[in-house]
């Protein structure tokens, strides 16, 4: 039997569109309708609902549960997103090296040395990096500009960017993806480099690769949020 969610519907002919359920605006958690900014992320929230079966389950929808997120909490809380984000440039993944062994040395080098020099140049920010655990400041200046950098993002990019760099441990990193420096598949491996490592030397660990199974998963998602979102 049909339900009301296989008549799933993009309305509008200009952005914000409307998705609506059988000629109804889907609301969201909060009870605003859901205007989605562009067409394409808006055929792609239509299409989650149109393939649920009897019951909607939500953990299949990932788009839609964005544009929920979007709507009733970034929207309300732009400031707030931005400060949360750009506060990861003060202690991002790719300023904190290991000083042995030579081997990890070198393959975080490898990665992450050129990131640097591209947020450097791109952004204007040049980044400090250390060894090991301890803090170290970055320039007051560097972090102004990563967080104008975050700032620039629309509601809905800013939401991606956000778990971008949460997943990642970098905002250099999310910020790449946002600027095509990099592949999210790319920009994935880049923030694996330590966790791989590990893997390499004490063997995989079931509950450690569910986890990051599920965290990759969120990971494509979001980076598939920006480019939607952009169309």
């Amino acid at each position: 039997m049909s339900k009301p969610w296989h008549e799933a519907q993009v309305e509008g002919d200009a952005a914000p569109f409307l998705v609506t359920l059988g000629g109804r605006p889907v609301k969201t958690p909060g009870k605003r309708p859901v205007t989605v900014p562009t067409r394409a992320l808006a055929d792609a929230v239509v299409a989650e609902w149109r393939v649920q079966g009897d019951k909607v389950d939500p953990a299949t929808m990932p788009m839609t549960r964005y544009m929920n997120s979007i709507l009733d909490t970034v929207a309300d809380h732009r400031e707030g997103v931005v400060d949360r984000v750009a506060a990861y440039g003060a202690s991002d993944l790719l300023c904190y090296r290991s000083a042995h062994p030579a081997t990890l040395v070198a393959r975080q080098a490898a990665a992450w040395d050129d990131l640097l020099t591209w947020v450097a140049k791109a952004k204007n920010a040049p980044m400090v990096v250390t060894t090991g655990i301890m803090a170290v400041e970055q320039p007051e200046a560097s972090l102004h500009s990563l967080r104008s950098a975050v700032a620039e993002h629309d509601d809905a990019a800013l939401a991606a960017l956000h778990d971008l760099t949460a997943f990642s441990g970098s905002l250099i990193i999310a910020l790449a993806i946002s600027d095509h420096h990099l592949t999210a598949a790319q920009a994935w491996t880049a923030s694996r480099v330590d966790d791989d490592w590990q893997v390499e030397q004490w063997g995989e660990d079931a509950f450690a690769t569910a986890a990051a199974e599920d965290k990759h998963a969120a990971f494509m998602d979001a980076a598939r949020l920006l480019d939607l979102c952009r169309r």
